[in-house]
């Protein structure tokens, strides 16, 4: 039997009530897109939560402790700050005018079909390097548990898994992520409660008598390398925050993505307070940023074992294997609606922008998945050269989403105002100061990375990619404008 398809492209006309989604799904309404609205809201606040946390978070803050001592929640907090503002911007756009591409449709309309294109792709580019490195890291987890599967097949698996799930219904994916997210959200939470607790002498049996606010000043004081250790700092956590803006694409798929981005984009503050800052003030109260052990193993880890947490180290292998699936599951999805978004304005291959009955766009979600099994190959096959390569060619993309973002909402406030101003429910505060800050900002983080040996590289390659499809973009258009021309110039007989 063949699947009943949907194409979303410009001139795509929404669904009409009585028309029927599916004999197996009668009842459930799709956007104008041709998606299933299957999001429900539990599922976008959770997906809004954990979408701040990434693994990078459990993994990566270490060796940001080591690097800067307790000034690392500057760090976080200046990030934080950054990421408030580009979501404040993201939240603004979106809730007026939801949409699967988010910021590539936004930039689209905004910029020029040139922005679009490139952000759009190169995004599709990071999150298909995210999968292979996800997939490796939970690959490792799960074969120090079952030693006796290799490495490669655990990988294989939970691609597969993970794929089918996106191939169901984008209902299992919210499914699925709620309760990665929830585990993520809580084991953090009772980490601050548990943590604090311990700090304050009121944890029953913690054996860590040591611990206090001293700890933020006793080691060389609150900055041990330095105040310039702040930026060597951001330029370790920045990364740790990317995912924040999946839930703009996801609220595309809900059936009231106006409030659920409203709500996304004014939690995020406090979602940043908690799972950041409140998680790395416990870390450094717990143990004097110093110890070996942070590095070693990883520091919630260190902070358990310091206050007699048993088997804390299994314990977070679990916790951070939740967050490593829970990133597959959203870079799969996120992957998937970006193709689909560039599908349907005709920047990637129409049958991407085809959905199935389900209104679940098949072909965007295998042809992300392909890409991401050759970078897991690539990944075992040639990990010091072609992945590294891939690794670090990718690795400035966040900062160039957030700029253009910044950019993009520049131009949009006007011609939002002048279409639909009753839709400017979430507003950029201190427009357009703001905004221009956070642009300084931005750029001055991928300025300093070029003074940075680890951050040179990855900028550099970054850019030369990013050339690569701003070039093909503008190649393009001039093509498509010699057609158009050719197609309205009268026959001269």
């Amino acid at each position: 039997m063949t699947s009943q398809t949907t194409t979303a492209g410009p001139g795509h006309q929404p669904r009409k009530p009585d028309q029927s989604n599916g004999p197996d799904t009668p009842d459930t309404p799709h956007s104008s897109d041709g998606l299933q609205a299957g999001l429900k809201n539990r599922h976008l606040s959770m997906i809004a939560i954990g979408g701040v946390i990434g693994a990078g978070l459990f993994v990566g803050s270490g060796a940001g402790i080591a690097a800067a001592g307790p000034a690392i929640l500057l760090s976080y907090a200046l990030v934080g700050l950054m990421v408030v503002f580009v979501m404040r911007m993201l939240g603004e756009m979106s809730a007026a005018r939801p949409s699967s591409g988010s910021f590539s449709a936004y930039a689209d309309q905004a910029l020029g079909r040139w922005a679009g294109f490139s952000i759009g792709w190169l995004y599709w580019f990071f999150w298909v390097v995210v999968l292979a490195v996800e997939a490796t890291a939970g690959a490792k987890i799960l074969e120090g548990w079952v030693p006796g599967v290799p490495q490669w097949a655990w990988a294989l698996i939970v691609m597969v898994v993970l794929t089918a799930t996106n191939l169901v219904s984008v209902g299992s994916y919210g499914e699925f992520e709620f309760w990665f997210a929830g585990i993520k959200v809580v084991a953090i939470g009772a980490f601050v409660v548990v943590g604090l607790l311990a700090v304050f002498g009121l944890l029953p049996g913690s054996d860590n008598p040591g611990a206090g606010l001293a700890h933020l000043t006793d080691t060389g004081g609150f900055f041990p390398n330095g105040p310039g250790a702040i930026l060597t700092g951001v330029l370790m956590v920045v990364f740790s925050f990317m995912g924040s803006e999946i839930v703009t694409l996801a609220a595309g798929e809900s059936e009231n993505p106006q409030r659920a981005v409203q709500k996304a984009t004014n939690s995020v503050i406090w979602r940043i307070a908690v799972f950041y800052l409140g998680s790395i003030f416990v870390v450094l109260t717990l143990l004097p940023w110093n110890d070996p052990s942070i590095v070693k193993d990883g520091s919630y880890v260190a902070a358990l074992n310091s206050i007699g947490i048993p088997h804390a180290g299994q314990v977070m292998n679990v916790i951070v294997l939740t967050a490593v699936l829970s990133c597959l599951n959203s870079g799969l999805y996120t992957a998937s609606r970006m193709a689909f978004s560039l599908g349907g304005r005709g920047d990637a291959p129409k049958a991407f922008a085809r959905t199935n009955k389900r209104g679940v766009p098949q072909a965007a979600i295998l042809s992300s998945v392909v890409f991401g099994f050759v970078a897991v190959f690539f990944n075992y096959q040639w990990p010091d050269t072609v992945f590294q390569f891939l690794l670090n060619s990718s690795g400035a993309v966040a900062l160039f989403v957030w700029l253009v973002i910044c950019f993009t909402q520049l131009r949009m406030r006007g011609m939002i105002l002048r279409e639909s101003p009753e839709k400017l429910v979430v507003r950029m505060w201190l427009f357009p100061y703001l905004t221009w800050a956070t642009i300084a900002m931005i750029s001055f983080v991928l300025v300093y990375m070029l003074t940075d040996d680890g951050g040179r590289e990855q900028v550099l390659l970054s850019l030369l990619v990013a050339a690569l499809v701003v070039g093909i973009s503008l190649v393009r258009e001039v093509r498509n404008r010699k057609d158009r021309t050719a197609a309205e110039t009268p026959a001269h007989t």
